[in-house]
């Protein structure tokens, strides 16, 4: 038998088609999937698939990275080739390069970087249903979801946004860099961390929506996730608006065309905003009331 060699894959998936990235007692999985395509390939020596990060059902990926170790004659450079000619259309590869044995998707990697889209219009889109969260009763605020975010860069302790069930020992991460824009009535929020806790991302945009639309101010939000408050954190974005962006490494595995900004940008030509809704007449929980 060929001696093995590692080799990583930048990889896409519509989350919308799977249970999430690991194997699941029922639904398909990614990795189920990938691993099967990788057995095709190289019958004398199934590979195991590992992932940067895990993704829940319904979360997409523009440049998941995934390793595993292969025993057969394809060179590095064919890999996204032939396995795009076995998965399904929801799964691409993007690239593959061969990568020293001791390197590791997940713990090599540096960061990981997520988008969340935000449609703020009043009208229903079809198009932009399976890749966004459509808020449409009040506009969204997004220099306060700027202004809270900016306020969590550093090393913390994430506790309130770590959903049950996680492995970690612990639940301290440094946020990196954050961004909000806003394009007519879309709203994307980047977040970037050298690492996310379980359901971190959606559980931190379901309380920035809740500050954008006034339901809560922007102490609260603070206090919540400074005193590790999470059994005030209950409502979590849906999935379908998350993407895992790119996971960065120390030395670059893959040409930038393959992994840096592979999710398009939605663009809308006629805006819609809902109106401006009336000022409450009591403050949000949580002190000051949030500004508009």
């Amino acid at each position: 038998m060929s001696p093995l060699g590692r080799i990583a894959l930048c990889l896409q998936y519509d989350g919308a088609a799977y249970c999430g990235w690991q194997r699941q007692p029922r639904d398909p999985s990614v990795q189920e999937t990938l691993e099967t395509a990788l057995a095709a390939l190289d019958p004398q020596r199934p590979a195991r698939a590992v992932a940067a990060g895990r993704t829940d059902s319904g979360v997409h990926a523009a440049g998941q990275v995934v390793h595993f170790d292969a025993a057969g004659p394809i060179p590095a450079q064919r890999w996204a080739a032939a396995l795009n000619g076995r998965l399904p259309a929801s799964i691409r590869v993007r690239a593959a390069a061969a990568v020293p044995s001791d390197w590791h998707a997940c713990f090599s990697a540096s960061y990981r970087r997520y988008r969340y889209t935000l449609y703020n219009g009043r009208l229903p889109n079809l198009f932009l249903a399976p890749w966004s969260w459509h808020r449409y009763r009040l506009p969204l605020d997004e220099a306060l979801m700027r202004q809270a975010l900016e306020g969590m860069l550093g090393e913390h302790d994430f506790a309130a946004f770590e959903r049950a069930g996680s492995a970690r020992s612990h639940s301290r991460t440094t946020l990196q860099a954050v961004s909000v824009l806003r394009r007519g009535d879309l709203i994307e929020v980047e977040l970037q961390a050298s690492g996310f806790l379980y359901g971190m991302v959606r559980l931190v945009m379901g309380q920035l929506v809740a500050l954008a639309e006034g339901r809560l101010s922007l102490e609260a939000f603070e206090r919540r996730w400074r005193s590790g408050a999470r059994e005030e954190v209950k409502e979590a974005a849906p999935p379908q608006g998350l993407c895992l962006l790119r996971v960065g490494y120390p030395q670059p595995v893959f040409p930038a065309t393959a992994w840096y900004d592979c999710q398009p940008r939605f663009l809308l030509e006629c805006p819609d905003a809902p109106p401006a809704a009336s000022v409450p007449s009591t403050p949000p929980p949580g002190g000051r009331q949030a500004t508009r």
